[in-house]
């Protein structure tokens, strides 16, 4: 009788094989059934464009697009700013630096529940924020937080974000600073370089890799923002692509356009993030083509 034997070319996609079956019964049948609706017609049958432009005409499209877009492009510049200024700082290793570091990291270990009822606490006009507002001095009324609207509903939701955020970028950051060897920067101190300079030709080159990983991180969790949003400011405050597709799953479930709009919105945002990661990703390639030519 002859013996099996599992080859070692072979041996890798076996192991691989019940996570493969697991993600085509439960991930990849569920997305091509999905995106099989969006070129399903109301009445059956094939439709290119039509939930498309189904999509167009609902409400709080083209303001759930435009907050999508100035959401990604502020969050992600102010965040990633913030944490290399941090990771800098306390990649330094002063006498309180680790301290500093698990100060930092808090609402990293927040769930997203909580930070939304932390602050959604805060913002009301009696809430824990106005309090100290007040009682250090710096207003004499209580701040409306929760009546903003538009751009400042917006400017709010960025910046519970960003403290939500930041310390997972910083984290990455950190990680690609301890690549640099002292040496280095000792080297270039030798030869007259100033901090700025260390920090402009050594430091920023060695960190691309970790600041590539980052922002495209940042953008895929930018584009697909809803959870803070409903959470603290309601359905409709501030319109996302994502938020749209919880609004139509969630709120309004029993309309016959209600399904078709949420799978359109999200094979439309699955598509935008595809979009900007890889034209980001193609960007950055070029620059370091660039850079060693």
């Amino acid at each position: 009788m002859k013996k099996f034997t599992l080859g070692r070319a072979s041996a890798p996609w076996l192991l691989m094989g019940p996570a493969f079956l697991y993600y085509a019964v439960f991930w990849l049948i569920p997305v091509l059934e999905g995106i099989a609706e969006v070129f399903t017609g109301l009445e059956g049958g094939f439709t290119l464009t039509g939930n498309f432009r189904l999509m167009a005409e609902s409400d709080l499209f083209v303001q759930s697009v435009v907050n999508t877009a100035l959401f990604a492009g502020i969050s992600v510049v102010l965040q990633y700013a913030i944490a290399l200024v941090l990771a800098v700082f306390l990649n330094i290793k002063f006498k309180f630096s680790n301290f500093l570091m698990f100060i930092a990291m808090i609402p990293m270990a927040i769930t997203p529940t909580a930070v939304a009822i932390l602050w959604k606490t805060g913002l009301f006009k009696d809430g824990w924020i106005n309090s100290l507002l007040m009682g250090t001095g710096l207003v004499t009324d209580p701040l409306l937080f929760m009546n903003a609207e538009g751009f400042s509903a917006l400017l709010l939701i960025i910046l519970i974000d960003t403290w939500t955020v930041t310390p997972s970028v910083m984290i990455i950051l950190s990680a690609g600073l301890q690549g640099i060897e002292k040496e280095m920067r000792e080297a270039a101190y030798t030869f007259g370089a100033g901090k700025w300079r260390i920090f402009r030709d050594i430091t920023l080159p060695i960190l691309r890799p970790s600041i590539m990983t980052s922002i495209i991180l940042r953008l895929i969790a930018a584009v697909q923002v809803w959870a803070i949003t409903v959470m603290v400011l309601g359905h409709g405050k501030v319109p996302f692509l994502v938020e749209r597709i919880a609004f139509y799953e969630d709120i309004i479930p029993g309309l016959d356009t209600s399904g078709k709009l949420a799978f359109t919105y999200s094979f439309t945002t699955t598509v935008i993030v595809f979009a900007v990661t890889l034209v980001y990703y193609r960007i950055s390639k070029r620059g370091t083509y660039l850079e060693v030519l």
